[in-house]
């Protein structure tokens, strides 16, 4: 599961897209929970509570309108460059799942693919779970699978930065003029349990990426990073403060505005329309704190056209390799690195 080594070229038959997945009705709402939570012995009673959050967008996630977006959007900017590579896309959760994917792409004759997974950042369920889900899909194809071979690490590439730091700065404007300087900023990325962070980069290149964005806004805008979507037991360490206790801490201390900026998610899901667009937001409200929320990347030019590139970079070993931070990262996973959370007993 490993890229080639930098320096060397590798003909590719094709580029798949990786990501979570979500429900597009209400039927589809527990049994995806059931494929998220699988192993972790959640009843369904709690499923079913869960699942109310979705009633309130009819059962649909955005996220696969998102990734059909993102596929037509990566297809016509290959074609654009030149490079003659189809473009698939496969599921962790729900459909298109990617075993269903690979199968496809077997019968289609693709011997050898690149994978672009829709997380930027390292962690084992932003990264090294989904090489397992590639491996796990290409095992239940059997020998006629294609080698896929995963894109690196992007977090910290200006497609994604810049983007980024647009869409906070197009929320800055939103504010008031005479309150805009002064306005704090929080950026936000999916919680994970402490024990999984501890073995990853998770946190530093989250802030680094803060860092990054923040550089490239005028005026005074103190910044933190906190978490969201937090879903394990009281029992088991996450990383915090959670949004909404940060907003109540900024109330506190007098803020009147907020910019939330979703900056650990590539796209709008569920963990954004509904812990940030609703949950969040709606405290906001009751505190007469005023709260804008950034857009994400999803499809901004700049963000395809850095897929296209880092393509590129596999397909032709001169090309350069951008990054703005820690330097251009080739995935190749340490054994101890990015395992998965060490869960507390059950009582």
């Amino acid at each position: 599961m490993d890229l080639a080594v930098p320096g060397t070229a590798t003909r590719y038959d094709a580029l798949l897209v990786v990501s979570f997945g979500g429900p597009e009705g209400m039927d589809d709402v527990v049994p995806f929970m059931e494929n998220v939570t699988r192993g972790r012995g959640i009843p369904r009673e709690r499923l079913v509570e869960v699942s109310r959050h979705y009633a309130l967008f009819d059962g649909v996630s955005p996220i696969n309108g998102q990734n059909r977006a993102l596929v037509a959007a990566l297809t016509a900017e290959l074609a654009g460059a030149g490079i003659d590579l189809p473009v698939y896309w496969g599921n962790r959760n729900w459909d298109p799942l990617l075993a269903d994917t690979v199968a496809a792409m077997a019968r289609d004759g693709v011997e050898r693919a690149l994978a672009f997974v829709t997380s930027a950042y390292s962690s084992y369920s932003g990264c090294r779970q989904y090489r397992e889900d590639v491996a796990r899909a290409c095992a239940e194809v059997g020998p006629v699978a294609p080698v896929i071979e995963k894109l690196r690490g992007f977090h910290d590439h200006p497609g994604f930065v810049e983007p980024n730091a647009d869409n906070v700065r197009a929320a800055l404007e939103r504010v008031p003029a005479a309150r805009r300087d002064g306005t704090p900023i929080a950026f936000t990325a999916h919680s994970i349990p402490t024990s999984m962070a501890d073995s990853s980069d998770y946190q530093a290149q989250l802030l680094e990426v803060c860092t990054l964005v923040a550089s490239r806004l005028d005026g005074n805008h103190p910044w933190a990073l906190v978490w969201q979507s937090r879903s394990g037991p009281p029992s088991q360490p996450w990383l915090e403060p959670d949004i909404v206790d940060h907003i109540e801490a900024l109330h506190a201390g007098g803020a009147t505005d907020l910019v939330v900026a979703p900056i650990g998610f590539v796209s709008d899901h569920m963990e954004v329309v509904y812990d940030l667009d609703t949950e969040a937001t709606g405290r906001a409200e009751e505190l007469g704190l005023s709260l804008v929320r950034a857009a994400t990347a999803g499809t901004d030019p700049r963000f395809v056209a850095m897929v296209r590139e880092l393509v590129q970079e596999q397909l032709d070993p001169s090309a350069p390799r951008r990054a703005l931070a820690s330097g251009p990262r080739f995935d190749t996973c340490h054994p101890a690195c990015c395992h998965g959370p060490t869960r507390p007993p059950r009582a």
